[in-house]
């Protein structure tokens, strides 16, 4: 577009891009917030198991000389007793962490570690099933429906967790089940959404908006935590369905699928997006090429590095309450406040990072693809770094605290890195292939429950924890690595349908011819009132 062509977008405060970008962001904020509130309640919620009349603790919790103290301090009726000749913890410490189980007199639930990590990876048994389906939808009906109802169901689900708990863990199991088919809808979609609002050099900034998911997250834990301490687990997912259905009621109210369909928005900003967005967006959506989309390196790599993230993101995002109250022994607002930081630098980190992404981009000082790539390494390869870092931390709570927010901290730069990527190959599939990458997701998140479970069933020890971490770190480099080699951010040919009906400078044709005839017959007025 030549300069004196340029359409100037207005700078006012509250853009409906603005508005889009706040509402998605809390939309995401709430898909994390439902699907993650167990995994602080379950802390709650849970007696630790005795075995041979012994508790099962960490040896980083207590040493010899406060044992007899933290004895008094249980509430178990269980003796609980050093296990390592690691360091031991200084007896102020110890004395500061020692309600680490005492805090579940309350509880009633006699679920092992096996049954915890069913309870938690259920959610995405069915996850991935409708994650294609999902993008599908959106480019059918609407992003508007798919992704509000799809958190909605959510949201009125999660109100029946404390009775479907006390109804036993297989009422639990089935609920979470249902409750993550429905949510699985809701991710994909979104892609739709950003491919018809937001410009090409606007979209690495834009998908921060996903990481609402990392605020979610930060924000749940500490909440959760205080909550529970204050008035139970149960009110844990009664606030969140009363947050959630608030959330919901806005968004239906103020969210639209397109520019073209939006009734406030202004004729500057809609101009600015459909010129901008040209002919790489279809407004109607022809069949899906299926048979180019899964010939396409880019898309699996994409997949890959979705796997490897996600599989080290959700392994302390689920678990990290349990390693923190069972190995490091701290109190349930403790262990809700550490768990939750992290996702808070997640969000932080990706903010500042799409700003780098976006001026590389637009003052041409690195092509699309590089970007990409610098950007998945952050996500991927940096946070399997820190991970190993964590695995190695052993009892040193301090280097664990700091690991482990690193770690979740860099993989925000996933929303420049395979997030952008995906719109950037095919913006009018990019909803379809986010689905294919969130379906290996969705089998990352009950793979890593059932996992953790396995390594430390009744054997809640740093070794068996370290174990836990070099998996994840594995998978993290390989995958990182892999997009590094293989993967080319440029638009595909078959993004592009062979009859593009309805392209959006036709659309932008009717606007102008609409807005030419109103300004006229007012030229026509004012002249006949003169």
């Amino acid at each position: 577009m030549e300069k004196g062509n340029e359409i100037k977008v207005s700078k006012h405060c509250c853009s409906a891009r603005d508005v889009l970008w706040y509402l998605v962001f809390v939309g995401f904020a709430v898909n994390y917030m439902i699907r993650i509130n167990l995994n602080i309640a379950i802390v709650a919620m849970v007696q630790p198991r005795p075995k041979d009349n012994v508790s099962i603790s960490s040896e980083c919790i207590i040493d010899a000389p406060t044992s007899s103290l933290l004895l008094n301090k249980s509430d178990t009726g269980s003796t609980i007793f050093n296990t390592s000749d690691h360091e031991p913890l200084t007896n102020q410490s110890a004395v500061v962490r020692a309600g680490n189980f005492s805090e579940n007199k309350d509880a009633k639930f006699d679920w092992n570690e096996k049954v915890q990590g069913y309870v938690l990876g259920s959610f995405f048994w069915l996850h991935w099933v409708t994650q294609v389906p999902g993008g599908i939808l959106a480019g059918k009906y609407g992003t508007k429906l798919v992704f509000g109802l799809s958190n909605f169901g959510g949201v009125v689900l999660c109100f029946a967790i404390p009775y479907c708990a006390w109804l036993g863990h297989t009422s639990l199991i089935l609920l979470r089940l249902v409750q993550g088919l429905i949510c699985g809808f809701a991710w994909p979609s979104m892609h739709n959404l950003t491919a018809r609002w937001i410009p090409p050099n606007e979209r690495s900034k834009f998908v921060t908006a996903y990481l609402g998911s990392s605020v979610g997250t930060a924000l749940t834990y500490p909440v959760c935590g205080f909550i529970i301490d204050r008035w139970g687990w149960e009110y844990v997912f009664y606030v969140s369905s009363f947050f959630g259905t608030v959330w919901f009621v806005a968004w239906w109210m103020l969210v639209y699928d397109s520019p073209g369909q939006h009734p406030r928005i202004s004729k500057n900003e809609r101009d600015y997006i459909l010129a901008s967005l040209g002919e790489s967006v279809a407004k109607t959506q022809s069949s899906v090429p299926w048979s180019n989309i899964f010939k396409s390196r880019t898309v699996w790599m994409n997949i890959l590095t979705q796997f490897g993230g996600l599989w080290g993101l959700f392994t302390l995002m689920t678990h990290a309450p349990t390693y923190f109250k069972f190995i490091h022994g701290w109190n349930i607002k403790a262990t809700g406040l550490l768990s939750g930081m992290p996702h808070m630098f997640r969000m932080l980190w990706a903010y500042a990072f799409s700003l780098i992404g976006d001026y590389l981009l637009r003052t041409n000082k690195m092509n699309r693809t590089n970007v990409r790539k610098l950007a998945t390494g952050f996500c991927c390869v940096g946070q399997g770094v820190f991970m190993l870092g964590l695995a190695y931390s052993g009892c040193n709570s301090l280097a664990a605290i700091i690991f482990l927010t690193l770690a979740v901290a860099v993989h925000g730069s996933v929303s420049t890195g395979p997030l952008a990527s995906v719109v950037d190959i095919s913006p009018n599939y990019a909803s379809v292939i986010l689905g294919l990458m969130n379906t290996s997701a969705a089998i990352v998140g009950f793979i890593t429950p059932a996992l953790v479970g396995y390594l430390t069933f009744q054997n809640q020890t740093a070794h068996q924890w370290q174990r836990v971490f070099w998996v994840a770190t594995f998978f993290l480099v390989v995958s990182g690595l892999g997009f590094a080699l293989f993967a080319k951010s440029e638009l595909k040919s078959w993004n592009t349908p062979l009859k593009n009906t309805g392209p959006p400078e036709t659309e932008l044709m009717i606007i102008h011819a609409k807005t030419e005839a109103k300004d006229e017959g007012k030229a026509t007025n004012g002249t006949q009132n003169s």
